[in-house]
């Protein structure tokens, strides 16, 4: 296949430039501790300087990989998915939701909403940067908002996209990992003072899985 056919059916979503894919448990936010299919999409552009995968940001690096494809292997492991990258909003998802809606799936996305939402979901958890903040449709449709804190000015980020997002959306702080021990406190005592709150933790990396 040339290269101009490759990037049309990725422009069109029927071929995606997979990262990785794994089957394993989730470890963040609402749905903390279900076993689910993971989706890992390259691009993003957002540039967190705290991303713990950063090696996904160029989707150069990763194969263009047929959507029909992606949904066959999920569907053998779970009847969860969840869309991870990098952004996945940088591509259009139709096809990708369309084809596990098909197959029965119930269907996540990990995104920081920086661009127009694609796509047909289950539960979308909206994780806002500072460089490129949401579209007003992601606030509208959040399920969940986890914002994470690497400092203690991430709190007043957090206030600020909590008054954005819709009145059903729950609200998470997620501590930065690398400075978890000194960050964890400091969530903690904000929660108990602003109960609208919860506390995640990436406990996936507690248990030492993917």
């Amino acid at each position: 296949m040339k290269k101009e056919e490759v990037e049309q059916l990725v422009n069109e979503g029927k071929m995606l430039p997979l990262m990785e894919e794994f089957y394993t448990i989730q470890g963040e936010g609402y749905h903390k501790g279900t076993a689910a299919y993971f989706i890992r999409v390259g691009g993003c552009d957002v540039g967190c300087h705290w991303c713990d995968v950063k090696e996904s940001w160029d989707a150069q690096k990763h194969p263009p990989t047929a959507t029909e494809t992606i949904v066959d292997n999920a569907i053998k492991y779970s009847d969860t998915v969840v869309v991870t990258g990098g952004e996945p909003l940088t591509w259009d998802m139709t096809e990708l939701t369309s084809q596990l809606k098909a197959k029965g799936a119930k269907i996540h996305i990990e995104t920081s909403g920086a661009y127009k939402l694609t796509g047909a979901w289950d539960w979308i958890c909206l994780s806002p940067k500072k460089l490129k903040l949401p579209t007003q449709e992601v606030y509208e449709r959040a399920n969940e908002l986890k914002v994470i804190v690497f400092n203690k000015h991430d709190l007043k980020f957090a206030e600020e996209q909590a008054a954005k997002v819709n009145e059903d959306c729950i609200l998470y702080l997620q501590p930065e990992w690398s400075v978890r021990e000194k960050i964890i406190p400091l969530i903690v005592d904000y929660v108990m003072q602003n109960p609208k709150w919860k506390v995640s933790l990436q406990t996936h990396k507690y248990l030492n899985i993917p």
